[in-house]
């Protein structure tokens, strides 16, 4: 499990993988099933919010990592954009991190299922991060 981040019971309930990327954040993947299902056929929108979260949280641990640390975060806000119903397939969602500051992270995240050009939702999330906590990563 080098180097693969481990994700919350949530995500693991909802059956979501995070695979690393060379010098990118983690794509993170949840599978349809009857689970994330909203209306018949379609994913449901809170699915396809906590995928974006789950990727976003991964993104800022992943860049965190990289500076030495294990900061904790707090989510602050967040904001979704639904582009078009979540089809009964496998889902994939990455966060990008738009500014990573001292004590504030902002990212964005977006979510695609069978082409990356045509997502089906995003977020713009903010994060504190507990750097007085930190606890150096080993």
């Amino acid at each position: 499990m080098t180097g693969m981040p481990s994700l919350p019971p949530y995500a693991l309930a909802l059956d979501m993988q995070a695979e690393m990327q060379d010098g990118e954040a983690p794509v993170v993947t949840m599978p349809f099933a009857s689970k994330v299902q909203g209306r018949p056929g379609f994913l449901h929108g809170g699915a396809i919010s906590g995928l974006l979260e789950i990727a976003a949280v991964a993104a800022i641990h992943d860049a965190l990592r990289k500076q030495g640390s294990d900061a904790p975060i707090k989510q602050v806000n967040v904001t979704i954009d639904f582009m078009r119903g979540g089809k009964p397939e496998l889902t994939y969602a990455q966060g990008t991190i738009t500014r990573l500051g001292r004590t504030m992270a902002n990212v964005s995240a977006h979510a695609w299922q069978d082409d990356p050009d045509r997502i089906i939702a995003q977020a713009h999330m903010h994060y504190l991060i507990s750097r007085s906590r930190d606890r150096k990563a080993v």
